[in-house]
This record gives structure tokens, sequence and C-alpha cells, in this order.
């Protein structure tokens, strides 16, 4: 399972910016890159925040 997880996962950025079209193409690409790790950290705080609320008021 973790093989066919890694096979989708392997993106080349630098070819997919060599091919772009023109230069707005590379901010998308930035953008696409660092999208999943800001959701990720974003529900990480609504978690902890969450959590820390329903202990305080216990």
């Amino acid at each position: 399972m973790s093989f066919l997880i890694t096979l989708l996962q392997d993106v080349n950025i630098d070819e997919k910016l060599k091919n772009a079209p023109d230069n707005a193409y590379s901010i998308g690409v930035f953008i696409g890159t660092l999208l999943p790790f800001v959701v990720l950290v974003i529900i990480a705080f609504l978690i902890y925040r969450y959590n820390k609320n329903r202990f305080k008021d216990e």
C-alpha cells in the first residue's frame, strides 16, 4: 500500500516548471506545494484549541 502512495506522490516540480506555459504557472505550483501543509497546520491548531477549551471547562 505504501508503495502505491509513493508512486502517486512522486512529482518532479522542476520538470513542471520547465514545461510551464508562462511565469504565472510557477506561482501556482508554489501555492499548490505549500497548500497541503498549511491546511494540516490549521487543522492541528483547531484541534488543539478545541481540546484546550474543553479541558478548561471541566
